[in-house]
Order: structure tokens, then C-alpha cells, then sequence
């Protein structure tokens, strides 16, 4: 048909040019020239122009039709966006593509079972090879159940995350599921220090979808959501403010609203109503509301909305998007002529590119080969529901859709993996007049930002702060997050009232108006933090008794009273323990604490008659006593045939032995020493005696100058051995410190006051007291600080976090507490405060342990005693072997062993005769220094007062021995030796 059309028109057109030529050749007119040439351009162009139409109703008749249904809620704004978006979509890829799709639109008239019965007619009657929509995430749920059944591909913009396309192999998430913005909102949260938040949500699968995710993200921020706020969709006006009002009464004052936008103007308008839209609060609403801002009236928003944040998703700028615009709002009017004109939104461009990538698909899955869906095999009467076929060609086409992506989409980069919608970066706006300010960027690689680049594939934020915002109340101050509510209730602050200590606190009641006031170290600590707050904090103390019996509350049960609500904080000298942090949040420590114990001083020792034994323990006593009998036995040893000091009766050698070696100990030996073995065990004695003499010196001269304060007990386990009583401070966690340290409980006692403490340790376990108290640093200081010459602190001393406030789990007054703390603690008002309640210590010595000089032990001077030791055993033992090797005649002789010790004894006891050893073979040398030795001795009788000025030659006898005149003794004149020296004397 189409070749006959081509052939007649080129039969036409060339019968006319031929009668037109031949015309113009027989005319000469040039004007009629330029007519003829000008009617054969219109002809030509006409020609074209019909080949061209004849070719493409051929090309439609030809095309393959896959047919795609489309379920909208068209009586909303959105459907009705979406829709015009659809239609663009399907005619800008019918302009190019190969097949024909065909749109079958129905509405679900915002109905579930309007949308359930829209999916079997399209699945059931016009067998639909995909379905785009619904849009509600209720209606989406049973529609996705279809499309499982039949195997076709379900893509929906429904936005709740209980839609799990993990769970639903047909379905495809066409838009950014609600919690992909969690991370965004707690972004926000985190960058003005927020610690709670309210979320307000709509009591529908839509609201509820996001509230675990939302939980979990501002978790990982260490923030809460404090409260949760459900508004149904049909609540009225009194409902909606009922619920405000309730709000307004708690201390947060973050919140984040998750609704769609009808009901988020009813709920603004009655906020604005409420006066929650002053300054001070802060309004944090969701991506859907955001996108969808141009739906709200106009007024609601310049009334009630002014000075909230806002998260959407970030659609780039391109020409594309503005060209496309352009076409929407032309198409939009021409559909919709009786309705006011509605702005293109981002559901909108995930519709367009939806619908692209879905043609897209189904050209990759061939023109031939789809079909329509098989029916099943029966011929009983059946359902609509068993009527349903399935696809032949679903399986490929969810896995030509599993993962692709449109580059560039309208929407930015329309990127699918396995099924799910990408998340982009996020849009932070600040609703001002009528519209919206950008005032930051988010994503989820780099976090906060003021600007967003986009280079290539990579955001690059420039900075980590957002702009310049204008909160509600038109303030440019950042909310704080909480307030103190506005009801006029005061915060209830539990104080301990234990009638004792109070320095530390101390309640006072009024008689006549019953007022409760609180004085002490603590309350006034807390008074100061309070007026250091920027913001004021209304508050009544409430007593807490603490009673001086057994079954009485303690410092844990007030602590627990916060957390049963019976009190909003604890004030006083409360310790921070990690087991109470269980329950309750504490600021930072405003006073150091650790645990230590306190005991009686002895006696001073300096009126004691044996104080000169206390420098040296008793085993250093015995070891030096051990070693100078031992010196002084191997010095006899060494010089006993050599040396006539050391020879004589028994009881003179006995007398020899200890008077020599002690008299070391002053240096006054007179003594000569002949042996060289026996000089260089007294080197190192000498030197191991100046050591001690000195340390005993430094020691007894401490003692007997410096007041010594000796407790009577050094640690606390001597109290368990001894079975001592041991006394802590009613009340506190001490007691449980030391039944973990395995004290009998039956032998602690509690006090209340530093004069019990004081009466307790004076009378003493045996007379109804304790041996040692125990107790925080704080009060042991206080109280040595009265008694610091009859007590003394005695160690270990346990760590401990030192006292603070105590509030509730995640209370935003924390923070805000804490820093205020510091500011105390590095100020003046610090000091006036300790000075206040604890005065000077100055009177007492400062008692940081024990002030006791400990008396010197044997490990100090074990190295000493070992080199004297091995220094005096080897010169003993070299002795031994040299004599042994010059008697070894007498060890050789076949006598039994006892006459062979015998016979060394007597060797051994002999005087050792240096002279035969000399004239054994007398010779003319001997003879001559013999004659010298006597001419010596004649001239010194006669010239007794002639000045010696001959040296000392000493000459050896044997290894280890010497001349008798050699000694560290020089009473004795040396012998003359030399001839020549001796024959001067004589001259003169």
C-alpha cells in the first residue's frame, strides 16, 4: 500500500515539473520564471512532507504494543503530577524508541480496594506486562502480592520502608524510601548539640514507616527521641491542640514533624496557636513535606511556619529540566484547565524517569518475544484472583530493571541497585516568607556542608556548618533544645539529710513556713552552678533522712529516687560510681574523692630509752654483729703465725678476734697488719662499716629531731587478722567497699559525725570503738584537720570520681551543668567557697600517707654484706691453700688423718721463723747484712735522737707475708738495710 502511494506522488509530482519546465522555456518573463522555480519548491517540499506521514502510520501499524498500567490517586495533586509526567515520559521515548507502549491509567480514588481492584483488572483483563503505581504505601502492599503471583514488575513512588524490595522479588522502589533521610535529620540534631527530640507522625503505614530508623540513627548520636507524638489524620482541631499543649508542658523543644501535608497545616496553624512557634523552639520537618511545600496554603506558611528546617532530596539544575518544565506546565494546563496551576515536584521527575527506564527495559527484552500472560490451565469456575495468568517475559524484565540507571535523569542520577532507588544528596532549607532559603547541604559521605559542588561523580563539601537561619520568634539565636516547662512546676532536688558533717550539707526547715533550705559545701557549690547558667532554673529542695539505724535509707536509695520520679536531681555530697551511672546521668565531679582510712598515732618514740636500736631492724642488727665476729676471726686466721699481736694465751686470741673487728667500727685499731690478704679484707670492711655508721647516724638523728607519727596500724588488712572493728559514715557506699575487701560485717560500725569519729577511734576496738575509720578523702581530711596530732591517714588509697550532681538518663541539663562546673571550679568562687566551710589547714602538718621515717632493714644492705662476705671467704681460702701447699710433706706421710690434722694444727699455731729461713745457707751476703743489722742497732742506742732518714725495705718471706715491720701501726722504727746508708750512721 505504501509503495502504490510512493509511486502515484513521484508519477504527480513529475508530470508537473515537466508541464512547468516546458512552460517556463516558452515564456521570457523572468518574473514568471521566479514563480514557476517557487511553486516547484512547494511542491517539493509537500512531497517530502507526505512521505514522511505515509511512513510513519506505517511504522505505528508495524510497532510492537506492550502494554503498562498506571495507578494513581488522580483526585490528589500529586497523581495528578505524576500523570503529566507519564505522559511526557511515554511520547518523548516514543519519539525514538522501537515499541509502542500503551498506558492503561485508573484511578484508586484514594481507596485501597479501588487500587487492589485497578491491579486485577489491568492483570486479569488487559494483562499488563508492568504496573507503575500506586502511590499510597497501603494500597502498594496488596499490589506488590500481585505481582508476585503473575511475575510482573511492580514500580512504586510509595515511600514507606515497610515495603521491603528484599522480601518482594517484583518490586522496585521508584522513589527514596523515608529513611533515607534519617541520617540527614540527625545530622541536624547533632550539629546544634541536641540531646531529645519529639517526633510528631501521622498514625499511618506512612507515618509509623520511619520511627525505628529515625530512632536508631540519633542514637548513633548519642541523642534520643524523648517523646512520640501520634496525630491521626481525622483527629480535629481540639485533638491537634490538646496534644500541643501536652508537649509544651515537657522540656523538649526539638521537633521533628513526619506528616503529609494536609494535616501538616491543620497541626502549624494550631502551633502557632499554642505559642510553640516563638523563640526557643525549633521545627524539623520531613523530605515528602518539604518537596511537597508549594501543596500548603500560602498563609499557613507566612503565619505559622516561619523559622523551620526542612530535608529534601537535591535535584541538580540543567537545561533539560528547565525545557522540560516548560513543556509540564503547558501539558498540565491543557489536561487540567478548571484546576489552579500546580508546580512540577520531585515526584513528578521519579515518575518521568520511572517510566524511562521501565521503556527502556522492555526494548532490551526484544520486540518479538513478548507475549501476553499464560491463563492457567482450568475449566472450573475460578476467582478473579485464580483467573490471574503470569508473564513469560516478567523474569527478564525485573532483571533488566534490578539494576540500571538513567544518566542524566531529570530527577539527577536515577540510579537502581538490586531494585532499590539510590539515595542523592539532601537539601536543608529554612522556610522564610513564602517560600524556602537553602541553608546547607547533606550526604552521607562527607556530612554537613554550607555549599555542594558537584565535579564529576564526587560531592566536595566546602565547610561543616550550615548557613545563617532564622528560627521561629524570628531569631537568628540557636535554640537550646529544652526548657524548663513553662507551668510554673520547679525542679524537686533531693538533698541527704543526715545530721552529721555539716561542713559538707546540712538541712535547714523553717517552722513557721515550713521552707526547706540547704547549706553546706555541696548546695552552695550547686547554687553557684546554677547562677552560672545562662538561663534561669526555678528549684526546691526536698530532705532525703538518712537515719543512724540499720534498716535507714542510704545514699543509693536517694540516688534511685530520680529515677522513680520523685525527684529531678540529687544534690550533696553524692559519689560518682559507676553502679549508680546505671540509673542516673552525673555531671562532672566538682570535688575530688578517693577512700582512704584514718588511725591513732603511737607514743612518740624519741622518750624511749632503747630509741638508739629503732635505726636498724632487728635482722640488721644480727647480721652486722655476724659479720664483725666473722672479719675479725679471718684476720685472725690470716696474721696468726705471722704476727705477734695476734699470738699469745687463748683467751687473749679469743679477746683479739672481737676487739679488732669491732674496733673497726670507730676506725681505732693500733694493730699492725703484716698480711696483704689480710689489707684487703679490711678495705672493704672499712668500707662496709663507713656505710652503715652513716645511714644508722642519718637515721637516729631523724628520729630524734623530727616528730615522728606513727599509726598503729600500717594497712588495713592487720585490721582483719587482728579482728579489729572498723568504722565508716552511715549512709555511704564505704560499707560495701569494704565487705568487698572481705571485712566481717559484723565488725563494722557507722557514724555520722566527726566527733563519733573522734570518740570511736579514741576508745578503741577493745573498749567498745573501732581501730581505724574509713571513709572518703574529703571527710578524713576535715577531720585531720581537727585532730591531726592524735590521728594519722594510713594507706592504700583507693580511687574514686569525686562528688556530683545527679540527674536523669539523657536530661539535657547535664551538659549544661557540667560546663558551668568548670567554670565554678577555675574561678574565684571555688576558693571562697572551700574557705567558707573548711577554713586553713595550716595549723596541722600537711598529712599526705604516713609521716614515718621506717627503720633501715637488711635488704637495704644485702649487695654490702655479700662483697665483705665473698671479699673475706676467698682471702680465707687462698690462705688455706697456700699453707696446705707448703706442708704438703706432712699430707704426703703415711700417718692416719687425725695425726695429719694434728700435725698442720701444730704447724698452723707455730710462730712462723723468718730468720731460718734466711740462714739456711748462710753465705757472705747474709754475713754482711747481718753485721749491718747490728751496726744499725748499736748507732741507734747511741744517737737515739739522730733523725732516721733511711726508707723501709721490706723484705717477704713467703706469698702473703712481710717484714714485722710493715704495718698500718708506724710506732716501731724501720730496719736499716742498705750497707752504704749504714756505714754513714757509723762515721758520724
Amino acid at each position: 500500500m505504501v509503495v502504490i502511494h510512493l509511486a502515484l506522488a513521484q508519477l504527480f509530482f513529475a508530470q508537473n515539473s515537466y508541464l512547468l519546465s516546458t512552460k517556463v522555456f516558452q515564456m521570457h518573463n523572468p518574473r514568471c520564471k521566479f514563480l514557476i522555480l517557487f511553486v516547484q519548491l512547494v511542491s517539493i517540499i509537500s512531497f517530502c512532507d507526505y512521505v514522511i506521514r505515509i511512513r510513519g502510520e506505517d511504522s505505528k501499524h508495524s510497532a510492537v504494543k506492550v502494554d503498562v498500567g498506571i495507578i494513581l490517586d488522580l483526585e490528589t495533586e500529586v497523581g495528578k503530577v505524576m500523570h503529566i509526567s507519564i505522559l511526557l515520559a511515554l511520547a518523548d521515548y516514543h519519539s525514538r524508541g522501537a515499541i509502542r507502549i500503551v498506558p492503561h491509567i485508573r484511578d484508586s480514588k484514594k481507596d485501597d480496594v479501588e487500587a487492589a481492584s485497578a491491579a486485577i483488572y489491568l492483570l486479569k483483563d488487559v494483562q499488563v506486562q508492568a504496573i507503575f503505581g500506586p502511590q499510597m504505601s497501603t494500597q502498594t502492599d496488596f499490589v506488590i502480592d500481585l505481582g508476585e503471583r503473575v511475575r510482573v514488575p511492580i514500580i512504586s513512588p510509595a515511600t514507606s520502608p515497610s515495603l521491603s524490595v528484599k522480601e518482594n522479588h517484583y518490586f522496585i522502589r521508584g522513589a527514596l524510601p523515608s529513611s533515607s533521610q534519617t541520617k540527614a535529620i540527625a545530622a541536624i540534631v547533632k550539629n546544634y548539640h541536641w540531646r531529645e527530640v519529639v517526633v510528631i507522625y501521622e498514625e499511618s503505614p506512612y507515618g509509623t514507616g520511619i520511627l525505628p530508623y529515625l530512632t536508631d540513627a540519633l542514637l548513633e548520636i548519642n541523642a534520643f527521641v524523648s517523646y512520640r507524638s501520634g496525630i491521626s489524620p481525622s483527629a480535629n482541631d481540639d485533638q491537634i491542640l490538646r496534644e500541643l499543649y501536652k508537649l509544651k508542658t515537657m522540656q523538649t523543644r526539638v521537633f521533628i514533624v513526619h506528616t503529609q501535608e494536609n494535616l501538616a497545616s491543620r497541626l502549624f496553624l494550631k502551633a502557632k496557636e499554642a505559642g510553640m512557634m516563638n523563640s526557643g523552639y525549633a521545627w524539623i520537618i520531613t523530605d515528602v513535606l518539604t518537596s511537597l511545600l508549594d501543596l500548603v496554603d500560602t498563609s499557613v506558611i507566612e503565619s505559622s511556619m516561619q523559622g523551620v528546617l526542612g530535608v529534601k532530596s537535591y535535584v541538580p539544575r540543567s537545561n533539560e529540566r528547565d525545557m522540560f518544565t516548560k513543556r509540564w506546565r503547558k501539558r498540565f494546563r491543557q489536561e487540567y484547565p478548571d484546576m489552579d496551576q500546580v508546580e512540577l515536584n520531585i515526584f513528578g521527575l521519579w515518575a518521568y524517569d520511572s517510566i524511562t527506564i521501565l521503556a527502556e527495559a522492555l526494548e532490551k527484552v526484544g520486540t518479538t518475544s513478548i507475549q501476553k500472560l499464560r491463563k492457567p490451565d482450568t475449566r472450573e469456575n475460578i476467582t478473579d484472583l485464580d483467573a490471574l495468568g503470569t508473564s513469560e517475559v516478567g523474569s527478564l524484565l525485573i532483571h533488566s530493571l534490578t539494576n540500571t540507571e538513567l544518566k542524566p535523569g531529570l530527577s539527577g542520577d536515577f540510579h537502581i541497585v538490586s531494585r532499590e532507588l539510590q539515595p542523592s544528596p539532601y537539601q536543608i532549607v529554612n522556610i522564610i516568607g513564602k517560600g524556602e532559603k537553602i541553608v546547607g547541604f547533606w550526604t552521607e559521605k562527607d556530612g554537613i556542608s554550607h555549599k555542594l559542588k558537584t565535579n564529576g561523580k564526587t560531592a566536595i563539601t566546602n565547610n561543616k556548618q550550615l548557613g545563617v537561619i532564622i528560627w521561629p520568634g524570628e531569631s537568628t539565636d540557636v535554640p537550646r533544645g529544652w526548657e524548663i516547662p513553662t507551668s510554673g512546676k520547679k525542679l524537686r532536688i533531693g538533698v541527704p539529710d543526715k545530721g552529721g558533717l555539716e561542713q559538707f550539707i546540712k538541712v535547714v526547715r523553717d517552722p513557721k513556713t515550713q521552707a526547706v533550705s540547704a547549706t553546706g559545701f555541696g548546695p552552695d557549690v550547686f547554687k553557684e552552678v546554677i547562677l552560672s547558667l545562662p538561663y534561669a532554673v526555678p528549684y526546691d529542695f526536698v530532705p532525703f533522712p538518712i537515719a543512724h539505724s540499720p534498716t535507714s535509707q542510704n545514699y543509693d536509695d536517694l540516688v534511685n529516687k530520680i529515677t522513680s520520679k520523685e525527684y529531678d536531681a540529687v544534690v550533696g555530697d553524692v559519689t560518682i560510681l559507676a553502679s549508680r551511672s546505671e540509673h542516673v546521668d552525673f555531671t562532672l565531679p566538682f570535688s575530688e574523692s578517693s577512700i582512704s582510712a584514718v588511725v591513732p598515732v603511737r607514743n612518740d618514740d624519741r622518750k624511749n630509752a632503747w630509741i638508739f636500736l629503732k635505726p636498724l631492724k632487728a635482722e640488721l642488727w644480727i647480721a652486722t654483729g655476724a659479720f664483725f665476729v666473722f672479719i675479725g676471726f679471718v684476720v685472725w686466721v690470716l696474721e696468726h703465725r705471722v704476727n705477734k699481736e695476734f699470738r699469745g694465751p687463748k683467751r687473749k686470741q679469743v679477746g683479739m678476734i672481737f676487739w679488732f673487728s669491732f674496733s673497726t667500727l670507730v676506725f681505732a685499731h693500733k694493730e699492725k697488719i703484716t698480711s696483704n690478704l689480710s689489707r684487703f679484707v679490711l678495705i672493704v670492711w672499712v668500707f662496709v662499716v663507713l656505710v652503715l655508721t652513716s645511714s644508722y647516724t642519718a637515721s637516729l638523728t631523724s628520729m630524734l629531731t623530727v616528730q615522728q607519727l606513727q599509726p598503729t596500724v600500717t594497712d588495713l588488712n592487720d585490721l582483719i587478722k587482728n579482728g579489729e572493728y572498723v568504722g565508716y559514715q552511715k549512709g555511704s557506699f564505704v560499707k560495701d567497699v569494704l565487705t568487698r575487701m572481705k571485712f566481717d560485717s559484723s565488725k563494722l560500725r557507722s557514724y555520722r559525725t566527726l566527733e563519733e569519729y573522734d570518740d570511736a577511734l579514741s576508745r578503741g576496738s577493745k573498749n567498745g570503738g573501732v581501730g581505724a575509720i574509713v571513709d572518703e578523702l574529703p571527710y578524713l581530711r576535715l577531720f585531720l584537720n581537727k585532730n591531726c596530732r592524735k590521728y594519722i591517714m594510713v594507706g592504700p588509697t583507693y580511687k574514686a570520681a569525686g562528688f556530683g550532681f545527679a540527674f536523669p538518663k539523657g536530661s539535657p541539663l547535664v551538659p549544661d551543668v557540667s560546663r558551668a562546673v568548670l567554670k565554678v571550679i577555675e574561678g574565684d568562687a571555688m576558693n571562697e567557697i572551700i574557705q567558707k566551710w573548711f577554713g586553713n589547714e595550716t595549723e596541722c602538718p600537711k598529712q599526705d600517707g604516713m609521716a614515718i621515717a621506717s627503720s633501715l632493714t637488711l635488704d637495704s644492705f644485702k649487695g654490702l654484706f655479700l662483697i665483705a662476705g665473698v671479699s673475706a671467704g676467698s682471702a680465707l681460702l687462698l690462705f688455706f691453700l697456700i699453707f696446705l701447699y707448703q706442708n704438703r710433706e706432712i699430707l704426703a706421710t703415711d700417718d692416719s688423718i687425725r695425726k695429719k690434722l694434728c700435725s698442720i694444727a701444730e704447724v698452723f699455731d707455730s710462730e712462723r721463723d723468718n730468720s731460718n729461713s734466711q740462714s739456711t745457707k748462710p753465705s757472705e751476703g747474709n754475713e754482711s747484712l747481718t753485721a749491718v743489722f747490728a751496726e744499725s742497732e748499736a748507732s741507734t742506742e747511741i744517737s737515739p735522737n739522730l733523725p732516721l732518714q733511711i726508707p723501709e725495705i721490706g723484705i717477704s718471706h713467703g706469698l702473703g707475708e712481710s717484714p714485722a715491720t710493715e704495718g698500718f701501726s708506724t710506732t716501731e722504727p724501720g730496719t736499716p738495710v742498705h750497707e752504704t746508708m749504714s756505714g754513714k750512721i757509723e762515721e758520724r
